[in-house]
């Protein structure tokens, strides 16, 4: 039972804007407040406010106020933390929709009331993740494209729609408005709630992993998996280990030519190499004054590459600023610099004397920062553009691996020809066939993007092009981008070189780049051709763009046209030409760079605040199209049996009210062995699904046509599909087998087959499954089918190196195990093959971290820790997840 809050004797009333609020004064609670992280000030807020010592306990409330000393606890101090809202987008956003509605089903069928499965905190889901850009370098591509989202996509739009409905407390932003992130920081973050009658921080939590990037405007928020997103969603709070907070002091000024896509790429190798996985980074010092809050978005939007849980800014001028530039209302701008400087969270960064105290300190010059891009297969490989030419170079022959393709050199010279409208070219290895400017990292970045703007103009002015069968697009992350294009005359300039607006949402970034055509791929496949993607998002992990760019590189959108007009990215900007233009003069990169002066003009006369008012005003309509959708009514979801894209899930198939007991894993198969950063995209992708591939067959069974398979992202409402689509990525590394791809080894048959084929061979043997992998498994986005996939192939545990925050606590969330080596061990030190038989012994009372003993049938034995960091991990998996804890719950 939820009591009174202890902490009531904090209130005090603060008049902001013409209205009288109370808020809690947390300088009551003494000295250690005043030299907290401003991150960590935000979490005991929430502790405070929330604090009914059942959810959240006054012990919860004193171990955030002791973070000195806690952070450094080994093994960590357990906090319950309450964020103030969630937002998902649509891949991400649609299974957690499915799984309220079953929910809804399975509450009635254990005689609750399906009407409490509702959201309880503020939620918002942004549609973005299912345009894809089969259109491009035309005036209608926008048109096309949009209309082919609906058509392939209706389905899923009606439910979202019908859901909107259904649902209280939802808003649902339609498709064609712009990326999750953009829209949240232009619009939907409230960076202090001033609705009710007491003022607190904004937060959020998000089934993006990059929903960090609303940290650049002073607000605390992280991705979770989609089915810990949906705790929230009903009211649970989030049980977390009190991090270790980095400071990350900021000095100098970028140079003229530094953009901030450097500076981000820059702070991401520095702190992918520092080790910050599971810690709060904090930027301060006076270089942080420097940066615009879309510089700041950028750098925050990095942050799982990077490692850490949030890459916070805490809220300044500049941010306040901002919200008056985006239009937001201005009494409540007056409430929020009210609040945020009575309550100790607002900063001056040029006055030190304001600075917290941080776990640790590093620093970094924004002088020193270079112009570069990352790649070819990781955000954290950062190489100076100077460098790219001998690097990419050398990457030809390295040996496979993040910076390597194994070629022989009789391989080397290999070249492609094919015909394109009429003429005949020829690419090599190196050569750029993907270019695009996407995703929210650039995208919310008026700076990068008028300079790429003022590049292109230079660029046509000088009489450059870029060749016509590069697939070239710009895809903005709002519409207040295309206003300010056309507002600063860059956009035909933009369009001479192919750099079209091809629709508004994630597109390339997420894998939805659509197809080369038959030619290009058949050139690039025929002579093994390592060809390049560069786009200007944030993730370039191998088979996510495209499965024929081997080679992927994150660039600025300045970079991104550069390499467009240079064709390859083996390319010295220093000594080679960018181009030939007008009367065959040799035209280099520095000739048509713009200044970060000249950008600095063009954007403070052309982003206004009405153009934020004109396009958000207008936001939550929608298209004609979307208008025009009839969603069903009523609490329940009438659930259609031949839809191939929503379908009522099994995870509550036979579920009772009382606990199952915890039970051990005897005689366990492993279905795969795996190395070092398996991604999310390795274990459930979004792209494309192969004509060949168990998902394939499935849907062509119902009659569909490849042009209609669209893809795994687009079917994640589906178990049906994704099941089939786990481990389906063709750049798999299975060690049972000496080619990548979506393939294992059915050990009892010696058979090598697909991996769902396999699975469903075991399930015919009722044999229970484990993965054994290595380093960092989980990496990359946030995605709940990466362990609700596994767990419909009959997965039960997974015995890694280590895992990513995320992952490890959606396979929690899911009953799966997950165990970890002790440090220095793993398979390959075991000696472990893989085909062993195994045998996991759960304790009924097992603790948090508890080791555990792992025995083979070849007579290894070898002792794990189980990854339950909390109690409340342990509470979800007795109940065989989250969902079905909550389903108890809301139907006792």
């Amino acid at each position: 039972m939820t009591g009174k809050n202890p902490y009531d004797r904090l209130l005090k009333e603060v008049t902001a804007g013409g209205k009288t609020y109370k808020y809690y004064d947390l300088k009551q609670l003494g000295k250690k407040y005043d030299k907290l992280p401003y991150s960590i000030r935000v979490l005991l807020e929430s502790a405070v406010r929330n604090c009914d010592n059942f959810q959240v306990k006054e012990g919860d409330v004193n171990n955030v106020l002791d973070w000195e000393v806690n952070q450094a606890v080994e093994g960590g101090v357990e906090v319950n933390f309450k964020p103030a809202r969630t937002i998902l987008q649509d891949l991400t956003g649609v299974p957690a929709v499915v799984d309220f509605a079953a929910m809804r089903d399975a509450v009635k069928a254990l005689g609750g009331d399906p009407d409490k499965i509702n959201p309880i905190c503020p939620s918002d889901l942004v549609i973005d993740h299912s345009v894809q850009a089969d259109f491009t370098r035309t005036e209608d591509a926008l048109q096309k494209n949009e209309e082919l989202e609906f058509t392939r996509n209706r389905e899923r739009f009606i439910f979202l729609k019908w859901g909107a409905k259904a649902f209280r407390n939802m808003l649902i932003v339609p498709p064609g408005s712009g990326i999750v992130h953009q829209v949240n920081l232009e619009y939907l973050a409230r960076v202090v709630f001033t609705d009710g009658d007491i003022l607190y921080p904004d937060s959020v939590v998000g089934t993006d992993s990059h929903t960090t990037m609303i940290n650049g405007l002073g607000v605390v928020g992280w991705g979770v998996g989609g089915i810990e997103a949906e705790a929230v969603m009903l009211g649970q709070a989030i049980s977390m280990l009190v991090p270790q907070v980095v400071g990350y002091k900021l000095v100098g000024k970028l140079s003229q030519y530094a953009t901030s896509t450097d500076l981000v790429l820059t702070i991401t190798k520095n702190l992918r190499s520092l080790g910050v996985v599971g810690k709060f980074v904090e930027f301060f010092g006076p270089g942080v004054a420097e940066l615009s809050i879309a510089d700041r978005a950028t750098i925050s939007n990095m942050c799982p590459e990077y490692g850490a849980t949030v890459g916070f800014f805490p809220i300044d001028d500049n941010s306040l600023q901002y919200l008056h530039q985006t239009n937001r209302d201005s009494n409540k701008i007056n409430a929020i610099e009210t609040y945020l400087k009575v309550s100790g969270m607002f900063r001056d960064f040029t006055n030190a004397a304001e600075d917290p105290t941080f776990s640790q300190v590093v620093e970094l010059d924004l002088g020193t920062v270079v112009s570069c891009v990352s790649g070819p297969k990781r955000p954290q490989d950062r190489v100076s553009v100077t460098e790219m030419k001998p690097a990419f170079t050398q990457c030809l022959t390295n040996r496979v691996g993040f910076n390597g393709f194994g070629l022989k050199e009789d391989a080397l010279k290999r070249k492609g020809s094919f015909l394109h409208e009429g003429k005949e070219y020829t690419i090599t290895h190196g050569s750029v066939v993907i270019a695009a400017i996407t995703s929210c990292t650039n995208t919310s970045n008026p700076s990068v993007m008028l300079g790429s703007g003022l590049l292109a103009k230079k660029a046509v002015q000088a009489g450059l092009t870029v060749a016509p069968y590069i697939k070239t697009s710009l895809s903005p992350g709002s519409g207040v981008v295309t206003h300010y294009l056309r507002e600063s005359g860059v956009v035909p300039f933009l369009n001479q070189l192919g750099f079209d607006i091809v629709g508004f949402g994630c597109m390339t970034c997420i894998g939805n780049s659509g197809p080369l055509p038959d030619y290009i791929v058949n050139a690039i496949e025929q002579n093994e051709l390592v060809c390049a993607g560069v786009l200007s998002g944030n993730r370039n992990f191998e088979g996510r763009i495209h499965p024929n760019t081997r080679a992927n590189y994150l660039a600025s959108p300045l970079l991104v046209i550069a390499y467009a007009i240079a064709g390859r990215v083996d390319i010295d900007f220093e000594t080679e030409p960018i181009g030939t233009g007008t009367n065959g003069k040799n035209v280099f990169l520095r000739d048509i760079w713009p200044s970060r002066a000249e950008i600095q003009a063009v954007e403070k006369a052309s982003v206004i605040p009405a153009m934020f008012r004109d396009v958000y005003s207008r936001i939550e309509n929608g298209s004609n199209a979307w208008r025009s959708l009839e969603a069903p009514e009523g609490k329940l979801y009438p659930w259609d049996k031949t839809s191939t894209y929503i379908k009522n899930p099994p995870f509550f198939d036979g579920m009772s009210k009382s606990l199952p007991d915890p039970k051990s894993i005897s005689n366990a198969r492993v279905l795969l062995l795996l190395g070092d950063s398996v991604t999310t995209d390795h274990i459930s992708p979004a792209g494309s699904i192969a004509r060949n591939s168990p998902a394939a067959r499935f849907l062509a069974n119902r009659g569909l046509t490849p042009k209609d398979f669209n893809s795994y992202g687009s079917r994640r409402g589906n178990d049906d599909i994704m099941s089939r689509g786990t481990f389906a990525n063709i750049r798999l590394v299975n060690k049972f087998l000496t080619l990548p791809g979506p393939r294992t080894v059915h050990i009892p048959s010696n058979e090598e087959m697909d991996v769902f084929d396999a699975a469903e061979l075991y399930k015919k043997d009722n044999t229970p499954l484990i993965l054994i992998v290595g380093k960092d498994y989980g990496s990359g986005s946030s995605r709940d089918w990466a362990a609700k996939g596994p767990f419909l192939l009959g997965v039960k545990a997974v015995i890694a190196e280590s895992f990513e925050r995320i992952h490890r606590s959606n396979l929690v969330g899911m009953g799966i195990v997950p165990l970890q080596f002790i440090q220095d061990q793993s398979a390959d030190s075991l000696g472990l093959t893989g085909k062993e038989l195994f045998n996991i012994e759960i304790p009924k009372d097992i603790k948090p971290l508890q080791h555990i003993t792992v025995k083979t049938d070849s007579g290894k034995s070898f002792e794990v820790i189980a990854r339950f960091d909390t109690e409340v991990d342990l509470l979800y998996y007795r109940n065989g997840g989250i969902l079905n804890y909550m389903v108890r719950k809301m139907a006792a």
